[in-house]
């Protein structure tokens, strides 16, 4: 499992994991839990360019839909296509197979993110 404590977090909920200059990005367990049963995921294509803040794109769940906001500017290196197939792993491993996007970024960008216990305040404490 991943380290939680390693991770860089945004207010819309979503984690960053960084190794060198790409970020792959996924929802935390509170926006997983909160959504519902995930039962679709529309995931930026690899090559497309995002802006930090703005709408990448949405997950279905049996209650609503959520928008993916991009944590930072970058290019999609890749899409979790297994989603595709089976997008209850959202809710099953957000922090693992779970995964959304990666994105080639500027490494320094992740500094502008919330720490662990900055989110966990964000969210009441709410794991």
């Amino acid at each position: 499992m991943t380290d939680l404590n390693t991770l860089k977090y945004t207010a819309e909920h979503e984690w960053v994991a960084l190794d060198g200059d790409v970020a792959t990005v996924g929802i935390t367990d509170y926006a997983a839990e909160k959504l519902g049963d995930v039962v679709f995921a529309e995931l930026p294509a690899a090559g497309t360019t995002v802006s930090a803040g703005q709408v990448c794109g949405e997950i279905e769940s049996t209650k609503s839909v959520g928008e993916l906001y991009a944590p930072l500017d970058g290019e999609v290196v890749e899409a979790n296509t297994a989603l595709d197939d089976d997008p209850s792993t959202i809710n099953a491993d957000p922090f693992g197979d779970g995964w959304l996007v990666k994105l080639r970024v500027d490494p320094g960008a992740v500094a502008g993110l919330l720490d662990r216990a900055a989110y966990l305040a964000l969210t009441g404490g709410a794991e």
